[in-house]
């Protein structure tokens, strides 16, 4: 299947009894808009995001979702590693993921252990791709060897508009080696509010937030997952990809941040 390069992010999801049902709203507007590709993690809400998102994909044909989770560098031994998958998927109601994520490099658990826990749990079925987050280069270098006859898939970090430091080197190379960078925060919370933007989305009929996303989509390599947590904002989301911002525009943004 093709991966919407915008997805659903779930972090801070999951936490409050008194936002379940817009949470699980929202997410469900954004699958009815395509937006089929679902980031989550171990980590939020101690495992109620990932129960949010079990709620919300309830009815949806498996094979049509895209979804990815984490598990916590305190649980990335071998073993903790396949048993946070198992209880993952547990919360997720499903029999796989599509990408396994170790959420961060922590070096509390040898990264062999951990890639060779990702390479038991492609094998197995559970996970179809294995992948890492908030990576550098090295770290990467270091995952991909361990990896063995695992690709590694995905690359997980942070890049918004006024943060994008991934350019000089990390982008470059994910782009050598055909590993996906799919950025989080992409709206930096509001930080993508500029003359510049505003002035591109008005001319295009659309919004700021869309021209923010559409440009950090702007290459292949290059996906992104804001929140889904409020439903004017998952609309917004599915629309940023409706037009392709010209070369002239790419450079105003570019020069602005």
């Amino acid at each position: 299947m093709a991966v919407p390069v915008i997805g659903q992010g779930t972090w801070h999801m999951g936490e409050s009894r008194r936002t379940k049902r817009a949470e699980v709203a929202a997410l469900r507007v954004g699958l009815e808009l395509g937006l089929t590709h679902i980031d989550t993690a171990e980590m939020y809400g101690d495992g109620g995001a990932e129960r949010i998102v079990a709620q919300a994909i309830k009815g949806h044909a498996r094979d049509a979702l895209f979804i990815v989770t984490k598990v916590l560098p305190s649980n990335a031994s071998y073993a903790g590693t396949v048993k946070a998958c198992e209880q993952s998927l547990e919360r997720l109601g499903t029999d796989h993921v599509d990408a396994y994520l170790l959420h961060w490099w922590s070096g509390q658990h040898p990264i062999a252990d951990t890639m060779r826990a990702m390479e038991t749990l492609v094998k197995r079925g559970l996970t179809r791709f294995a992948g890492v987050s908030n990576f550098d280069v090295a770290q990467m270098t270091q995952a991909r060897a361990a990896l063995g006859s695992t690709p590694l898939a995905c690359n997980q970090v942070l890049y918004h508009l006024r943060d994008r430091a991934i350019e000089r080197d990390l982008l470059p190379y994910c782009e050598r080696e055909q590993v996906a960078i799919v950025g989080y925060t992409p709206l930096a919370r509001g930080g993508f509010m500029r003359d510049e933007v505003v002035k591109i989305a008005k001319a295009r009929g659309g919004t700021p937030r869309q021209v923010a996303l559409n440009f950090l989509t702007r290459r292949a390599a290059l996906f992104t997952i804001p929140k889904a947590s409020q439903l004017e904002h998952v609309r917004e989301n599915a629309g940023a990809l409706d037009f392709t911002l010209s070369p002239e525009e790419l450079q105003a943004i570019d020069r602005a941040f």
